[in-house]
């Protein structure tokens, strides 16, 4: 088995088919939605594979070490990473193949109007073991 992240984007992808957004749905348009989420999710624990996944809140701090003793820094929220990503789902799974179907079902959630959003979904694979710095983009 393999796990994969779906990540669901606010912004940043292609524009979804019923590319309205969630602020402009009817309250049963998003509790719809919502509920597709949740059958979607306990389905997969059926089968062994959901492992998790969570909607986020629009707010966020950015947090760095400041150096030994002093506290750390702390900026944002940031619009670009707060309208970036509205939640994510890990799955585990047989293959790459399984990952991109369910990210295809996890797609038609319904939006505006019932239909179907079609969003584009990011699937990324987790990483199996610590990358070598062959693996990473600076090394040497």
């Amino acid at each position: 088995m393999a796990k994969y992240l779906l990540l669901k984007h606010y912004r940043g992808a292609p524009a979804a088919v019923n590319d309205v957004p969630m602020d402009r749905w009817a309250p049963e348009e998003i509790s719809a939605h919502v509920q597709y989420m949740n059958d979607f999710a306990a389905r997969l624990e059926k089968t062994g594979e959901f492992v998790d996944g969570q909607a986020l809140a629009p707010e966020g701090t950015w947090v760095r070490y400041d150096g030994e003793g002093r506290p750390p820094v702390t900026d944002g929220p940031f619009a670009e990473t707060k309208d970036l990503i509205a939640g994510w789902m890990v799955i585990d799974v047989d293959s790459y193949e399984r990952a991109v179907e369910l990210a295809g079902e996890l797609s038609a959630a319904p939006g505006a109007g019932g239909k179907p959003i079609h969003e584009w979904l990011e699937v990324r694979p987790f990483l199996a073991a610590p990358p070598t710095t062959s693996d990473c983009a600076f090394h040497g």
